[in-house]
């Protein structure tokens, strides 16, 4: 097969979703790592609902997992990186989604937009504001919104708005 052919072949494997996982060590590795280009990392993964928040390494190696997988993780990467991450639920009437907000982008990444072509939401970081904005896109209110902490396994609230 020439080499030509050999990328074409390449080409289609990586677009059918073939493409080889991505490690918790080359994210950390990666010195360019952004928070844009860290949900580029994730836009062939599946949605996958779970009650509990994978491990990092079972999240990168299935390529599947929800928002509080992608958030948590990329909260984690992002801090190591020098970034200032908050992870922020929004408690709407049928659902609840997790998002990570970036102060220094003014922006929350968000796992149901790893596809899109400009992933980052930019907004301020208030709680209320980042509520409407990933209720909005649910099309549906929000009732609560909560900043967390995940360390080890365990989450803690930081604060809590009602709308």
């Amino acid at each position: 097969m020439s080499l030509l052919g050999s990328l074409a072949f390449l080409g289609c494997l990586l677009s059918a979703g073939w493409a080889r996982a991505v490690t918790l060590a080359e994210l950390r590795a990666d010195p360019k790592l952004t928070p844009e280009r860290l949900i580029a990392y994730f836009a062939d993964f599946k949605f996958e609902a779970n009650r509990q928040v994978r491990q990092p390494e079972a999240f990168l190696a299935s390529r599947s997992g929800d928002c509080d997988d992608f958030a948590t993780l990329a909260a984690d990467l992002l801090r190591e990186k020098g970034y200032s991450p908050r992870l922020v639920a929004v408690y709407m009437p049928n659902e609840v989604h997790v998002v990570c907000y970036v102060a220094e982008t003014q922006s929350y990444l968000d796992y149901n937009r790893r596809r899109q072509p400009s992933p980052l939401v930019r907004c301020d970081g208030d709680l209320g504001v980042i509520a409407a904005r990933v209720a909005e896109s649910f099309r549906t209110s929000w009732r609560s919104v909560s900043e967390f902490t995940f360390t080890k396994g365990v989450r803690r609230f930081v604060t809590t708005v009602f709308h």
